[in-house]
């Protein structure tokens, strides 16, 4: 152990530790889940700081030197090779101040090991003098918040929803000459094609694809500039703006000074609405992986139109038995999303005048959130979705069975009677084709044209 010092006197640090006093006072005073800190948080941290170090160097308030140094030591934060010295517990001060302090002092100490001082000299740079300068915990985190969110939406989630949509979209083409039954409240419906079917799978990504950039866009505000209460008191007017700047060249995201910095640090409304999104997208996913489940069910006692991947022994006792378990891994990450995006809600209203005292819970809320989306909708589309084959013959027997052709024949025999002839079909177990003909409504030729499934599935004009 060594001795480090803060501003409450000293603290011992573990030697190989690069963190100081104040990060070894918040593990000791945070022994509570052995959760850290989302690594895309840490991450997103050494570059809000590396932009906040560019920014003052071009404002001559911090040397080149100390300036190059501390985005040298962030960049080594960005790159995740120092992710083992942040170990601050999410369940902290609500600030995020003990992970603001954390990355100063690694920050700080590593620098003294570049030039060769002792580690907790803080010399040439201070953690809180030159790296948390123009700053405060209370508006450098919300703003990492934001920005490792909107990284990680654009860099994990998006390209995951996009290669499920694409797989879907695939199967569309691919099953678009496929007649199968339609169901509606879980009975018999008219027919459609599979491919339709699909299309409609296709379209819910595609359209969780737009709300996942939605996410990104309500995150482009950043809180940076306001420092303790919004006022922006020890900053640099100029300071927020060229921020957003680097963090914009950085990323390719439009970050933004927040319109109103009371807003931005009072509240977290912008979180609550990403975690609706997200929660959204987990909903689409949540009912295509059911259907998918459900038509693949059997293999002989379901309906069975559906042939999944088998990808693991399905039981320990049945022999041959093989689970839909993909699907299943998709409504179980699914049911967490939207449980964390509840969490996100509860805590978004407890911001308590100008603080929302619940970011680091947050933080690991939407994180962990889009980290199993994104995983999720990868394994989905590769393990379940590319591997799907279509049983042919089973969907040909369950639209010859079903009783619901009946509809086509609304145009030729009116509703009751076709209502009636339904009834009649099921009770004598015999087909459509042969109770119209008994009672003499249509001859053969018009009931194979009007029970043509092909010519069901297209709307005429």
């Amino acid at each position: 152990m060594r001795l480090e010092k803060d501003s409450m006197g000293e603290m011992e640090v573990p030697d190989e530790a690069l963190y100081g006093a104040s990060t070894q006072r918040a593990v000791l005073n945070f022994p509570v889940s052995g959760h850290r800190m989302p690594e895309g948080f840490i991450r997103g941290l050494g570059l809000v700081k590396w932009a906040c170090a560019d920014a003052n160097e071009k404002l001559r308030r911090l040397s080149m030197e100390k300036a190059e140094l501390i985005k040298r030591a962030c960049q080594e934060v960005i790159d995740g090779k120092l992710s083992e010295h942040f170990p601050v517990d999410i369940f902290q001060t609500g600030s995020g101040t003990s992970s603001n302090m954390n990355l100063n002092e690694v920050v700080s100490n590593r620098v003294c090991q570049y030039v060769g001082n002792p580690i907790g000299s803080k010399k040439p740079v201070h953690p809180n003098d030159d790296v948390n300068m123009g700053q405060s915990s209370n508006d450098i985190v919300p703003t990492v918040l934001h920005v490792s969110l909107a990284v990680a939406i654009k860099e994990k989630l998006v390209p995951a929803l996009r290669h499920l949509f694409e797989e879907l979209d695939g199967k569309a083409e691919d099953f678009k000459d496929i007649i199968k039954i339609g169901r509606t409240h879980l009975m018999d419906a008219t027919p459609l094609s599979l491919g339709q079917e699909f299309s409609g799978y296709a379209a819910q990504m595609q359209k969780a694809v737009v709300r996942a950039e939605d996410a990104i866009d309500r995150l482009e505000e950043l809180a940076i500039g306001g420092t303790a209460v919004g006022t922006g008191i020890n900053c640099h007017p100029d300071f927020p703006g060229m921020v957003c700047e680097v963090l914009r060249e950085k990323t390719g995201i439009g970050f933004r000074e927040a319109d109103n910095h009371f807003e931005a640090q009072g509240g977290r409304d912008d979180c609550v609405e990403v975690a609706g999104l997200l929660a959204t997208i987990a909903a689409s996913l949540t009912k295509i992986a059911n259907d998918i489940r459900l038509l693949g069910s059997g293999p002989r006692s379901g309906l069975g139109e559906l042939s999944l991947p088998p990808t693991q022994p399905g039981s320990s006792i049945m022999p041959g038995k093989v689970n839909p378990v993909m699907s299943e891994m998709i409504v179980q990450l699914s049911n967490y999303v939207i449980a964390m995006s509840n969490l996100v809600a509860v805590c978004g209203r407890d911001g308590h005048f100008e603080l929302n005292v619940t970011i680091p819970t947050i933080a690991y809320a939407l994180h962990d959130s889009v980290e199993v989306l994104a995983n999720g909708a990868n394994t989905f589309a590769d393990r379940c979705v590319a591997g799907i084959q279509v049983n042919k013959e089973r969907c040909r027997e369950l639209v010859e069975r079903s009783l619901m052709l009946v509809t086509a024949l609304n145009p030729y025999i009116g509703y009751d009677n076709a209502a009636r002839v339904a009834k009649k079909a099921h009770n004598e177990n015999k087909t459509l084709k042969e109770v119209l003909l008994e009672e003499g409504l249509m001859d053969e030729a018009e009931i194979d044209k009007a029970l043509d499934p092909k010519d069901m599935i297209h709307p005429k004009a």
